[in-house]
């Protein structure tokens, strides 16, 4: 099994890489299907179903669908752009993308949220279609936005999970105990492994620029919710916490009377930055996902700004390590919220965290997978749902959360020698049983919790 750092790890926009990113990448593929057929199209049509349907409008599905279809992908996109295409498509009514003729779209009739019919794939399904001049659907097609950016056809989903074709890697683990017996046979760390997968790809030199890439959005990221404040989209009337938080840590620093615990509040801080800018559309990379993409960033800034001998040589092999454990529970669980919860997110990303830390504070493989384990025990069970279908409440503060339990599990795998009784396998195994038995309300549909106990929302 070989699932690449830049498969894992993608450059897109908010709010959701599920409802967001894989809608438009799901329209842009189908764009190239009409392309390569021999029919003379007219238009095109989209209907949205499961959890694109339900929270769809507060994840701006129907945008991104509508923006897909017109061309635009998450990697290259740009916003000035896409309100002038928006602002046009609702007087002209067509689409314009390139290779095609001009396309038939009104959005009021041709864009459908059906409630109604469930796909059975995945819970986040959605039906293209492309007609001819009569208004005949002559090309069809099925998509799931499968979490993390990830989309497959109905095709795909089907043929199974490992659709990898490339050629054979150094080290196709598909468990961590594979892992654990390659590291010990091979000698190398579990970035070592990676590394070596990766070079076997695309190079060293491709991997070196594309892993450097990735923290720059990442940081940048930081960086402009850190400064950024205001009120954030959607009429939940949420407001803009990470500038103001983190303007009040700059003023305390070197104050004598400063509590240890004030240490949660920078890595809480770092985090909710990334998680509003995501809220507002902004530029992040999915870690795994759009909705988890802050506890990452987070984890690997607290490490560089606030860990003594901490180097940004090891930020590759920060990137890399957790790219292995995401690859795992991505292959043997989930990494939708829409499929299994928020343990499938931000769990996953918090367990992604606490390895990368453990690896670049020097533990030992054995130790690594235990941090990850640790991290991830302890968000079995969260549910995902987010108030008025929004990735904000309780989106937002939670991976502040999830960052301070990924330095916590690290902490924690570095106190001991790797040994310990519940194995990652496991883990992994327990989370995609879970959120097989969890009741649909609690993933990604905003049917119950906090989404219908929250008052005037």
């Amino acid at each position: 099994m070989f699932l690449s750092v830049f498969e894992m790890f993608k450059v897109g926009i908010g709010p959701s890489s599920s409802h967001t990113m894989g809608p438009m990448v799901a329209a842009a593929r189908f764009l190239d299907m009409m392309r390569a057929s021999p029919f003379q199209f007219a238009g095109v049509r989209a209907s949205l179903h499961g959890s694109l349907a339900f929270t769809g409008v507060g994840h701006a599905t129907d945008r991104a669908t509508i923006l897909g279809l017109a061309g635009f992908v998450p990697e290259t996109y740009d916003n000035d752009r896409a309100e002038a295409l928006l602002a046009d498509l609702e007087t002209s009514h067509q689409l314009h993308p390139e290779g095609l003729p001009p396309l038939k779209f009104d959005p009021k009739r041709d864009l459908v949220f059906d409630y109604d019919t469930q796909l059975t794939g995945h819970a986040n399904g959605m039906i293209l279609m492309a007609t001819d001049a009569q208004g005949d659907v002559t090309l069809r097609q099925v998509f799931y936005s499968i979490g993390g950016g990830f989309v497959m056809t109905e095709e795909e989903l089907a043929a199974g999970k490992d659709t990898d074709e490339g050629a054979p890697v150094p080290f196709p683990f598909k468990s961590a105990k594979e892992m654990l017996e390659m590291a010990q046979a091979s000698g190398k760390t579990i970035a070592g492994m990676k590394r070596a997968n990766e070079e076997s790809r695309g190079g060293a030199d491709n991997l070196k620029r594309g892993t450097a890439r990735l923290w720059q959005v990442m940081n940048d990221c930081i960086d402009r919710g850190l400064a950024n404040d205001g009120i954030l989209p959607g009429g939940l009337q949420v407001k803009r916490r990470a500038k103001a938080i983190h303007d009040a840590l700059q003023a305390e620093r070197g104050l004598n009377q400063q509590a240890p615990h004030t240490i949660n509040d920078w890595m809480s801080v770092y985090a909710m930055a990334v998680n509003e800018e995501n809220a507002a559309g902004g530029q992040v990379v999915t870690a795994p996902t759009n909705g988890a993409a802050g506890v990452l960033p987070a984890t690997l800034r607290y490490y560089l700004d606030h860990v003594p001998g901490a180097s940004e040589k090891h930020i590759e092999d920060f990137l890399l390590t957790a790219a292995a454990i995401g690859g795992l529970v991505k292959y043997n669980a989930s990494i939708s919220g829409a499929e299994a919860g928020c343990q499938a997110e931000v769990g996953s990303a918090a367990a992604m965290s606490a390895a990368a830390l453990c690896a670049v504070m020097g533990g030992t493989p054995e130790q690594v997978e235990n941090a990850a384990e640790i991290a991830l025990e302890h968000h079995l069970g969260m549910t995902c749902d987010p108030v008025k279908g929004l990735v904000q409440v309780p989106c937002i503060e939670r991976n502040g959360l999830g960052a301070i339990k990924a330095v916590s599990a690290a902490s924690l795998a570095l106190r001991g020698d790797g040994t310990h009784l519940v194995p990652l396998d496991a883990c992994i195994e327990t989370m995609r049983q879970t959120g097989a038995d969890m009741s649909e309300k609690y993933k990604e549909t905003s049917l119950g919790g906090l989404a219908v106990n929250v008052p005037n929302c």
